[in-house]
């Protein structure tokens, strides 16, 4: 193994960062490259500011988080952007910025923001060698690219699932006793409240069916260590994947807190955990045993109906529950006029069937979450190690 010189340099040798550019969504012409802003994506334009690789911080509000896109677009006046790489490695520099904290030099009282004169002065310790870099990148990457693989998957199986879901209970048709389609089939349909459905099929309120958990009008109390007991807010509710992402948890409470506090609120295995507030319907199936809802989720526990039909139900009619939106500053809805809504519940053979091949997508939703959760845990370990040069890698002579 070849190994390369390490010097302490300031940030600001190794790249130069530049304010990113104003582009007020009134502004924003659909187009084909995307707009970077502090938080990430926020759309597209038919303009670009910078050339690809895109690596940003954010400059307000959230400030300090690095994001690199790989292609060209609009860096946004909420960001900084590097505009020189100085001969080094863009992804090598997109994971050094991960480890600096660059969060503490910010400055402002009410809406923080990043002055980069106050980060170009950052002392760090690099390899000069930009094959070096490469082969640290690589490394890293290769590990990201992992985890977009799975997530990619997941969001491909929960497609599978919603098509499944609207083949069956939709269109009606599932498998009849001799495998075949049942509606196209001739299966008997019968009028019902919500028009022609298969014979023997049943109408109920939704809250006939299931029991509502739930915190409102409890705060949260103001605790900020990170222990076991997470509280699920709508952050943790976001994404494709059904399985509850606890790194977007905001807060966690002790053991003592959750006895005493959150305790009407604990879901159980299997309950459907819905937000209510901010980004309404984004929905979770609760897996394990540790967590309480915050004030703007609810839990649907299944009394008498499986919880993956009553999950993928919910997802087809998600613009039906936010249309129920009756917040004026902030979007809010009431689970009152949710569990209004008529359900249809199906003969049991037909759920039982349903059930089992939704069970299936779940497992292997849930073991590429577990992939993923691994992956991210070996690249956050490695992460510091390989920045600081305590572990050393092979120089890739090749590209």
């Amino acid at each position: 193994m070849s190994c390369s010189e390490w010097k302490t340099v300031r940030l600001g040798d190794i790249v130069n960062f530049r304010r990113g550019h104003d582009l007020p969504k009134t502004k924003m012409e659909d187009g084909r490259y995307p707009v970077v802003g502090s938080n990430g994506l926020i759309g597209y334009h038919k303009e670009y500011t910078t050339e690809s690789p895109c690596i940003t911080i954010g400059r307000s509000g959230n400030i300090g988080n690095p994001h690199i896109c790989n292609e060209k677009c609009w860096a946004h006046n909420t960001t900084l952007y590097i505009d020189e790489f100085k001969g080094n490695h863009p992804k090598y520099i997109y994971y050094l910025l991960k480890t600096l904290d660059l969060a503490n030099y910010g400055g402002g009282s009410a809406v923080p923001t990043l002055n980069r004169n106050h980060i170009h002065p950052i002392e760090l310790y690099y390899p000069i060698d930009f094959k070096e870099q490469r082969s640290i990148a690589n490394i890293l990457s290769s590990l990201d690219e992992k985890i977009e693989v799975n997530n990619q998957i997941n969001k491909t199986l929960e497609a599978m699932a919603q098509e499944l879901f609207k083949h069956w209970f939709v269109d009606f048709e599932f498998p009849n006793e001799n495998g075949q389609p049942y509606k196209s089939s001739g299966g008997e349909m019968v009028e019902s409240e919500l028009g022609m459905v298969p014979n023997g099929w049943e109408v109920f309120e939704l809250s006939e069916l299931i029991k509502v958990i739930d915190n409102r009008g409890k705060t949260p109390p103001q605790e900020y260590c990170k222990t076991s007991y997470p509280i699920i807010d709508v952050k943790a509710l976001s994404g494709d994947s059904r399985i509850i992402d606890y790194d977007n948890c905001m807060k966690y409470v002790s053991e003592e807190t959750y006895m005493s506090w959150f305790r009407s609120g604990h879901p159980i295995e299997g309950d459907i955990l819905l937000s209510t507030v901010g980004s309404l319907a984004e929905m979770k199936i609760f897996y394990g045993n540790i967590g309480c809802i915050a004030q703007n989720v609810v839990a649907l526990r299944c009394l008498d109906i499986s919880n993956l039909y009553l999950y993928q139900y919910l997802k087809y009619i998600k613009n039906d529950i936010v249309s129920y939106n009756i917040g004026s500053v902030q979007p809010s809805i009431k689970i009152t006029h949710i569990i209004k809504h008529k359900i249809l519940k199906p003969k049991r053979e037909v759920a039982e069937k349903f059930k089992t091949l939704a069970e299936d997508i779940t497992n292997l939703i849930y073991n590429n979450n577990l992939q993923i959760k691994n992956i991210k845990n070996t690249r956050d370990a490695l992460l510091p190690k390989l920045m600081s040069g305590e572990i050393r890698v092979p120089i890739d002579e090749e590209n």
